[in-house]
């Protein structure tokens, strides 16, 4: 229920999973129920890798489409809100690598809010889309089981957002957390105290939160 609201808010998906190696192009399965599965039995884990699959580009090709996507630089993401509050029930379940490392050493429990702040956004390209759009045509008419049998009923990942996690606790647990931090592979980028609170702010180091989905049989370059 809780993702479903972030998901109303925010037109947006939380991405509760593991985020390694999610970038843009890669396939979504049953987003809607649960956590959205990035693996599935024998499926390709990326749009282009399914194309390759599919015999449709070469290995080269492959690769260089590859490439442009992991490379996509990042933007200013335009929200009417500056930060992103995730609530500290749906954030201690997430599988967010600072998350994670600090929970194994701190109870998560003893923090009151999470936040994500200075927003970034990569989104996939123009021509990227339309180079897509062309390679999905030609599937359903030459290749249908292909496309139908793998990629149809799918989700794709068109925009990942990023931003520094923002996490405050009260101050008679800072001397904890302060103590858990430098034993941790984190870049702690800021700390204020507020009042009987502290807020620590974390860097994204290039590890999306959230993401834009399309689902494939609908998707338009």
């Amino acid at each position: 229920m809780e993702l479903k609201k972030f998901r109303n808010k925010y037109d947006l998906e939380l991405i509760a999973a593991s985020n390694d190696g999610i970038i843009l192009g890669t396939l979504v399965w049953d987003p809607i129920i649960g956590k959205p599965e990035f693996d599935h039995g024998g499926m390709p884990n990326n749009i282009f890798t399914s194309f390759h699959d599919a015999e449709f580009i070469t290995e080269d090709e492959w690769s260089l489409y590859m490439n442009d996507l992991r490379t996509r630089e990042l933007g200013e993401a335009h929200f009417a809100e500056s930060t992103i509050n995730v609530d500290t029930n749906i954030a201690t379940t997430l599988e967010y690598p600072t998350i994670g490392k600090i929970s194994n050493s701190f109870n998560l429990n003893k923090v009151v809010k999470f936040t994500f702040g200075d927003l970034k956004v990569k989104v996939m390209a123009d021509l990227t889309r339309i180079r897509i759009d062309n390679y999905l045509e030609s599937l359903k008419k030459e290749k249908w089981d292909d496309y139908d049998g793998k990629i149809r009923r799918v989700f794709m990942v068109t925009e990942l957002y990023y931003g520094s996690i923002k996490m405050v606790t009260k101050t008679d647990w800072a001397d904890e957390l302060d103590a858990t931090i430098p034993k941790l592979d984190l870049k702690l980028s800021n700390k204020v105290e507020l009042g009987k609170s502290v807020e620590y702010t974390f860097d994204h180091q290039n590890v999306p939160f959230a993401m834009r989905i399309e689902r494939v049989r609908d998707f338009n370059g």
